[in-house]
């Protein structure tokens, strides 16, 4: 990318590499009204490079009101942006990359708004005991990025992000059919580990799922299930500790890790010997 987003991008990089040690108070600075895009707008990056990203992104804002013709108008949109992200105000920065995507979706810029509201979701995404609607939502917004701007910087770094953010949810998926499996609620964990491997199996957490479903049938007296799923284990995670452990639970009643009778997971160990699968 060039021109006016080379641009852009380096003016935030130097709100890292900067410290300027002559910026002007805000309260002695003269109104903002009196200044022209240009004053206004440099001093909103003076107020980033001293870390005041509120004030900034109040500065930035007050370009698209005083000179929404101006050219600095549309700069000054996506620093706004940056700003508000810079300063944990997540909300408002997802709404100012909002709408630089719905004025200009066709400008350099776009690429890093689209990026920038992704990330006003994925940031808060810390904890796997969290609502998981955030991770949906940054799942979403990540995607746009990859699919509408393939080419750009962004994508590769939201594939990145994406892949983390998918592992966020089957780790919850994980947290939960643990809970319910110390607790004796055998067929509800096995649920939550039959998700992970169907819809989360390029995960990290397949083979603990897969080890998982083998207790939790076991448990339950669904045998073949059980060696069905240690067959898949040890056909794709053989050097495992979760192959191990299974194993030794199958050998322990006599069973081997082998396909056995005709449920939802010989179907997959099917299409893994096909090579369509993991």
């Amino acid at each position: 990318m060039s021109g006016r987003s080379s641009k852009t991008r380096a003016r935030i990089g130097a709100v890292f590499a900067l410290a300027l040690l002559v910026a002007c108070g805000t309260s002695n600075e003269a109104p903002l009204e009196n200044l022209t895009a240009q004053q206004i707008f440099e001093r909103g990056e003076r107020q980033l490079e001293n870390s005041q990203p509120d004030d900034a992104a109040f500065s930035f804002g007050e370009i698209e009101r005083l000179y929404p013709y101006s050219e600095y108008a549309q700069r000054a949109l996506i620093m706004q942006a940056f700003a508000y992200h810079r300063d944990g105000d997540y909300p408002n920065s997802r709404a100012a990359a909002q709408r630089y995507l719905d004025f200009y979706p066709a400008e350099e810029d776009a690429p890093y708004a689209a990026y920038l509201l992704a990330l006003s979701y994925y940031d808060q995404i810390d904890e796997v005991g969290r609502d998981q609607g955030l991770t949906f939502q940054a799942l979403q917004a990540l995607r746009q990025v990859i699919e509408v701007y393939p080419d750009s910087e962004y994508a590769r770094t939201s594939v990145l992000k994406f892949d983390l953010a998918f592992d966020h949810l089957a780790a919850k998926e994980m947290e939960i059919g643990r809970y319910y499996l110390k607790r004796g609620h055998y067929a509800a964990a096995a649920n939550r580990f039959r998700t992970v491997v169907e819809d989360f199996q390029t995960t990290t957490h397949t083979a603990e799922a897969l080890h998982r479903l083998v207790e939790s049938y076991m448990a339950l007296g669904l045998m073949e299930e059980a060696q069905t799923a240690g067959a898949i284990l040890g056909l794709n995670y053989r050097s495992s500790q979760w192959y191990e452990s299974s194993f030794a639970l199958l050998n322990g009643r006599g069973l081997p890790p082998e396909v056995a009778g005709d449920n939802w997971l010989a179907s997959i160990y099917r299409q893994v010997v096909r090579g369509e699968w993991l």
